[in-house]
C-alpha cells in the first residue's frame, strides 16, 4: 500500500486529528511502523487513552480503500506528508492535515509566491472590483492568488486571478464530492488554471465548524494573507490571525471610517499588520518583483484625457471632485467618462465614482 493509503487510513481513525495524527507517526518513526506499534507505547503518547487504542486496533488495512477509489475515477488526486508534493509550507506546521484531496495542478502548492486574498462574503461592489482588479494584477506579475471559493471577495479574488497568467488555489471547507453545481463549475474554472484542495474526505458536506479549519490552510500555504474587506465578525479575520501565527505575512486594505465594512481591516492594522493602499504596495511589502504588465493598456488621446486619467491612476475619484480638478463642468466631463466606461478604459463605482480599469501607456 501507498503511504498516502496509511496517512488516509489514520485520518479516518475517530478521535485523531492533525496534531495527535503527527505525534503518533513521531513516536513510532514512520507511518508504516505505526500499525504495528506496541499497545504500551502508544499508551504513552499524550492524548492517546484507552479508547483512540481501541479504534487504531480495530481500523483495517482496507479502511480507506473505498476513498482511494472513489478518487482514482474522479480525477482527485490523495497527496501525503510523505510526498515529494506535498507543500514545503505546511510541512513545518503542527496542526497540518494529514491528507490532502487536490484537483488540478499539484505542484501549484508549492509555488514561491502565494498570496491569500480574503475578505467579506457580502462584500461592497467596489471591494470586489477593486479585488478582481488586483487579483489580475498580481497574477499578471507572477504571484498565485489562495482564496476560499466563497462569495464576495473570495469569488472576486479567484475571478481577477483566472483572467491573468498564474495558478489560482482554491481550498474548500467540504468534500470534493459535495458541491453544487455552480461551485462544480467554479472547481472545473480554477483547476484548469490552478488546483482545488481540501482536507475533507470527499463525501463530507460543508458545516460552520469546518470553515476556521479551511482557513488554517488557507494561512499556512500563502507566503501573506491580505484582508481586502472585512467587518469585525468576519470569517477572514481568523484567516489573518493565524497567518500571523504561523510567521506570515499580513496585509489589510483600509476604508471609510463611515461604514462597518473595513472595521476589522482597521482592526487589523492598529494590531500590526501592513497597510495596502494599493496592488503596489503589496508587491512591495513582499519583495516580489513585478514582471513586465500585460494588461490592457490606454494612450490618451488628448491633453485633456491624459490629466482624467492620470488623476483616476492615483485615486478613486466622486465625479465633482474629478470635475473641479480637471477645471471642466459636470455636464462636460460626463460624455468623456461615459465613452471611457464604454470603452472600458474606466468604471463607474456606487455614488458616481470612477476607478482607472487599464494601464496608461506612456506617451
Amino acid at each position: 500500500m501507498s503511504a498516502a493509503h496509511h496517512w488516509l487510513r489514520l485520518a479516518k481513525v475517530h478521535g485523531v486529528g492533525p496534531i495527535l495524527g503527527r505525534k503518533l507517526v513521531q513516536a513510532t518513526g514512520n507511518i508504516d511502523s505505526l500499525w504495528s506499534a506496541d499497545a504500551k507505547d502508544l499508551a504513552q503518547i499524550e492524548g492517546v487513552g484507552s479508547q483512540l487504542l481501541h479504534a487504531l486496533r480495530q481500523s483495517a488495512p482496507d479502511s480507506a480503500q473505498t476513498i482511494m477509489d472513489y478518487c482514482q475515477h474522479h480525477d482527485i488526486q490523495l497527496i501525503c506528508p510523505d510526498d515529494s508534493v506535498w507543500p514545503e509550507s505546511l510541512s513545518v506546521i503542527e496542526d497540518a492535515p494529514l491528507v490532502l484531496f487536490v484537483r488540478g495542478d499539484v505542484a501549484h502548492l508549492n509555488h514561491k509566491r502565494l498570496l491569500a486574498i480574503v475578505g467579506a462574503r457580502k462584500a461592497s461592489r467596489e471591494g470586489c472590483l477593486i479585488t478582481r482588479r488586483w487579483s489580475r494584477y498580481f497574477s499578471d506579475r507572477g504571484v498565485a492568488v489562495v482564496s476560499g471559493m466563497a462569495y464576495g471577495i473570495d469569488a472576486a479574488a479567484h475571478g481577477g486571478a483566472l483572467e491573468g497568467l498564474s495558478p489560482t488555489l482554491a481550498v474548500l471547507g467540504c468534500g470534493l464530492a459535495c458541491l453544487s453545481e455552480e461551485q462544480q463549475r467554479q472547481v472545473e474554472a480554477v483547476s484548469r488554471q490552478g488546483c482545488v484542495v481540501s482536507e475533507f474526505f470527499p463525501e463530507v458536506s460543508a458545516r460552520p465548524e469546518f470553515f476556521p479549519r479551511r482557513n488554517r490552510i488557507i494561512a499556512a500555504l500563502a507566503r501573506a494573507t491580505l484582508v481586502m474587506e472585512a467587518d469585525l465578525r468576519s470569517g477572514s479575520l481568523i484567516t489573518a490571525r493565524q497567518a500571523a501565527d504561523y510567521g506570515r505575512d499580513v496585509l489589510a486594505v483600509p476604508g471609510s471610517v463611515l461604514t462597518r465594512n473595513h472595521a476589522g481591516c482597521h482592526q487589523l492594522i492598529r494590531d500590526g499588520a501592513g497597510l495596502a493602499e494599493s496592488a503596489d504596495c503589496v508587491l512591495q511589502h513582499m519583495d516580489w518583483f513585478a514582471k513586465p504588465a500585460t494588461g490592457k493598456k490606454y494612450t490618451p488621446n488628448s491633453s485633456e484625457e491624459a490629466l482624467i486619467l492620470q488623476l483616476l491612476n492615483s485615486e478613486t475619484m466622486h465625479v465633482d471632485a474629478l470635475a473641479e480638478t480637471c477645471g471642466l463642468t459636470v455636464p462636460e466631463l460626463s460624455p468623456i467618462l461615459l465613452r471611457f466606461e464604454l470603452q472600458g478604459v474606466v468604471e463607474r463605482l456606487p455614488g458616481s465614482r470612477y476607478l482607472l480599469a487599464v494601464e496608461l501607456r506612456d506617451t
